[in-house]
């Protein structure tokens, strides 16, 4: 048992002990939370541009105001210095700093991010930035967004002003969030911004993502201290078969090319996996993909950022068009590129408001893959929670049982891993507040903290009090 998993090690009966140093953090991110939308030079982002465009966001729900967090931040970071979290993972809004994409960094918009990593670093946060999640510069889109390769390049550029801005207080970095959602939900089923319905342009997208990653890291190294940290976060896929047949295990195969191995392949390894190019071949020859790109991609990194809710079940399709549900909202066209004989399944048991099976043993068996094939490679959780339809009773208080045995069954999973062997060392609650859930608008609740969106009234629910423990003691209590 490596040194990790003995500290981890726990008396019977006593709950779960986490390791020394194990960092307990929660997340948000830039257009959920911010508003301010039109405020101190920040221009539309895809998604300004998206939610305003009648019928794709439920109710006709924008980011305009969300939780108001431009005004409030003060009274947020309180609300995590009370909680007791020791980091917190949130987005810099690209538009907010670089209006158009290109040239100078707006003073204002980075005045509101130094203002908020000081008041962090001054109730003992540790603050976790991350470049970007989901919210281009709409002049970016309209010269063709992630399909073209300037958009990576621009990327970089940006990655080094923010570095030059935030680096002498900001000491842990991540260049992408769940670069498949922006790929293939924003570029192939159109049901996350800029609602683009292409499959080649989601492959083309994935790539330039990869490569603005690669630039974006050395960006980052050339601008920061040699102690900063440098990473990305994917949302991995744990990609199950129906049964043991050959031809489910293949749509795994396939399944696992698409959502996982476009990124881990260039970005871990420097190379995209053979049977993915053979797969997509009847698409595109990937002559997208210039000498040179894999060794600007493959950049070493601190540790990989994690996201995990639940697992994906496969099949091969059986042409009933009864398994239709991928769990990342409906449309007419697939986020699977050269995918259409697979099948997608609901997994049993219960569910979050969202519809997702609650398994946990998923998350322990991803961090497994990840720590045996990647061994040299430390992990973190970067988002991990569950929605629920959560209120606020006469008394104002808002009791949330189902979050807290969602995030206690994760987190006991996240402990196996460790005691089994897996450096994981940290992990962050998703999320810290209700907020604007993309094309779910304001319907579905995260948060570890209660909004009363007419107000901005802020409630800790039962599992912010619950969780502010386990943070606090590194403990999970009954696990």
């Amino acid at each position: 048992m490596g040194t990790a998993a003995q500290a981890a090690a726990s008396t019977p009966g006593a709950g779960l002990t986490f390791p020394q140093g194990f960092l307990w953090g929660s997340a948000t991110a830039s257009y959920q939370i911010e508003g301010a939308a039109a405020e101190d030079g920040r221009t539309p982002s895809i998604w300004d541009t998206y939610s305003r465009t009648p019928g794709k966001v439920r109710n006709g729900d924008t980011g305009d105001i969300a939780t108001d967090h431009y005004h409030r931040w003060r009274e947020d970071v309180a609300l995590m210095a009370d909680l007791g979290i020791g980091a917190y993972r949130f987005s810099l809004a690209w538009p907010r700093i670089q209006p158009t994409g290109r040239g100078p960094a707006v003073q204002k918009g980075l005045d509101f991010y130094r203002r908020l990593v000081d008041e962090l670093l001054e109730k003992g946060i540790k603050p976790v930035a991350t470049l970007y999640h989901w919210d281009l510069p709409q002049e970016l889109e309209d010269a063709g967004g992630w399909p073209e390769r300037a958009t990576a390049e621009r990327f970089a550029e940006y990655a080094g002003l923010a570095a030059d801005a935030l680096g002498d207080r900001v000491k842990t970095w991540t260049t992408l969030n769940e670069p498949w959602c922006s790929a293939f939900l924003g570029y192939g089923s159109g049901v996350h911004a800029p609602g683009r319905t292409n499959p080649v342009d989601a492959l083309r997208a994935a790539h330039h993502l990869n490569l603005g990653h690669g630039l974006a890291v050395q960006a980052l190294r050339a601008a920061l201290p040699a102690d900063a940290q440098c990473s990305v976060t994917l949302n991995i896929h744990h990609v199950r078969p129906l049964s043991r047949t050959e031809d489910d295990r293949d749509a795994v195969r396939r399944i696992d090319a698409l959502a996982n191995r476009v990124f881990t392949g260039p970005m871990l390894e420097g190379a995209y996996p053979e049977d993915l190019l053979k797969d997509t071949g009847t698409l595109t020859d990937w002559s997208f993909v210039h000498d040179g790109d894999l060794r600007q991609i493959h950049q070493p990194l601190d540790f990989l950022g994690v996201n995990y809710y639940t697992p994906t079940v496969v099949s091969r399709a059986d042409g009933s068009g009864t398994h239709t549900s991928d769990g990342h909202g409906r449309s007419a066209h697939t986020p699977w590129p050269a995918a259409d004989e697979v099948a997608f399944h609901q997994p049993p048991g219960e569910t979050t408001a969202m519809g997702w099976a609650v398994d946990a043993t998923g998350l322990y068996e991803l961090l497994r893959r990840f720590g045996t094939e990647f061994p040299d490679l430390p992990l973190i959780i970067t988002e991990n929670g569950a929605a629920f339809d959560d209120y606020a009773d006469p008394e104002g208080n808002v009791n949330d049982p189902a979050r807290i045995d969602y995030v206690r069954d994760h987190l006991a999973a996240v402990h196996r891993a460790i005691e089994d062997g897996t450096d994981v060392r940290g992990y962050f609650l998703w999320s810290l507040l209700d907020n604007f859930e993309w094309g779910y608008g304001y319907s579905k609740r995260f948060g570890a903290v209660y909004v009363d969106y007419p107000t901005g009234t802020r409630i800790p629910k039962a599992s912010a009090r619950w969780y502010s423990e386990v943070a606090r003691t590194g403990v999970v209590p009954g696990a």
